[in-house]
């Protein structure tokens, strides 16, 4: 019989392993010597350390989630107990076992981590599902749809909370999304619907504005193409596929008709420069009045370049505005000098500051004469009070001789 450590061979070829529940057989190798046959059985418990070893290095690290060490060691310890090996396999046992305590703070460690984990998605998920509600209510047709689905894969990016907490969130998010689809559709409608309104619209002013483009009734024409350009922004973009056609055509009747009227306006101005010419003569003799010294004679030399200067005729546009605010300068000069006459000329004006006059006189007569009956009866304080009524009706009469001067001349 050969013996070892952790177990023997007997005579037989039969090998033992001793445990600490006593000895058991693990099996015969009888066409080798009993070493090799120890040797066999040991190799076989080398193999199963080493298991366990790499077991141990795995859980430790935290390679395998604590319920895929769990069952990785059941498993290995299944084969431990009944292993067909020469060896210390309770202390693998014992190895094995101590990696319970290792699991269990694993897992425990991991729960925390989830529940941090799914505070994190529940108030990210919050967050975005805030962000849809708002976006539910708003305008933004440009963006908003692009940031839903940016919002929906950053949902699916998260992970899961309970089922209860997880479907209220999403229910509140696909209502978000709904509703705002829904508004979206329904403006892009109305907006498709405005915009065929337009179209409507402005083909009629279209039609308008090429039946006017060869009219020669300038002045009107152009009111009514202002009138058409009025409407025309007031009718709102037309579908864009139609939209700058129709505005090609109303923009080339428009330019059609006022380069008719522009040409027909230059052939005018240039033959009414002959007239700016006759007028500027007369401008410069009507100026020659100023400043003016005899009125009448002004009147009548006015009155003759006025006559003179209808019968010019019409000037070119771009010279009438000059033109006649010289003339109207001369005249303006004339007529308020005749103004100016006629005020301090005024019969009625004349005879009012007249009689002025002749009252603060007669006053101031009667108020001299109390003052020397006052100053004789030796009343002070009467003198005082006549002496300051005297001057100030004296000061009034100064005033009141100056006005009837200026009237009589």
């Amino acid at each position: 019989m050969t013996s070892h450590e952790w177990g023997r061979v007997a005579d037989d070829g039969t090998v033992f392993v001793r445990t600490a529940d006593g000895e058991r057989s693990v099996g015969q190798y009888p066409e080798g010597t009993p070493e090799e046959a120890l040797k066999f059985y040991t190799d076989r418990f080398d193999a199963l350390a080493f298991e366990v070893g790499l077991l141990e290095q795995r859980v430790r690290a935290g390679v395998l989630s604590p319920e895929e060490a769990t069952s990785s060691v059941k498993t290995v310890r299944e084969q431990v107990t009944d292993a067909n090996a020469v060896g210390d396999l309770t202390a693998l046992a014992g190895r094995l076992d101590s990696l319970s305590p290792v699991i269990a703070e694993q897992r425990e460690a991991r729960k925390v981590e989830r529940a941090a984990k799914a505070e994190e998605s529940r108030a990210e998920k919050e967050r975005i599902v805030g962000v849809a509600e708002k976006l539910a209510d708003s305008n933004d047709w440009r963006h908003g749809a692009n940031r839903l689905r940016e919002l929906l894969d950053e949902w699916k990016a998260l992970p899961r909370l309970d089922r209860a907490s997880d479907d209220a969130l999403w229910r509140r998010f696909s209502t978000a999304r709904t509703a705002y689809t829904r508004r979206r559709k329904a403006h892009f409608a109305e907006q498709q619907e405005r915009r065929e309104g337009a179209r409507v619209v402005k083909e009629r002013l279209v039609v308008r504005a090429e039946e006017l483009a060869g009219s020669t009734d300038w002045g009107p024409t152009s009111g009514a193409f202002r009138d058409l350009m009025r409407e025309w922004k007031a009718a709102g973009p037309a579908p864009r596929d139609v939209d700058e056609s129709l505005w090609q055509r109303f923009r080339g009747a428009q330019d059609s008709f006022f380069g008719a009227r522009d040409a027909a306006n230059a052939k005018v101005d240039e033959e009414y420069a002959a007239n700016a010419k006759v007028k500027e003569e007369l401008l410069v003799e009507a100026e020659a009045l100023l400043p003016v010294t005899d009125l009448e004679a002004a009147k009548r030399s006015l009155r003759s370049i006025a006559e003179r200067w209808d019968a010019a005729g019409k000037v070119p546009r771009d010279r009438m505005k000059e033109l006649e605010g010289r003339i109207r300068k001369v005249e303006q000069a004339v007529r308020s000098l005749e103004d100016e006459q006629w005020r301090r000329s005024d019969p009625e004006k004349s005879a009012r500051a007249d009689d002025m006059v002749s009252q603060l006189e007669s006053a101031i007569a009667k108020i001299e004469a109390d003052l020397d009956k006052a100053r004789a009866a030796g009343e002070a304080k009467k003198v005082t009070e006549l002496e300051e009524n005297l001057a100030s009706r004296q000061q009034f009469l100064e005033m009141a001789r100056r006005a009837s001067d200026e009237f009589t001349g």
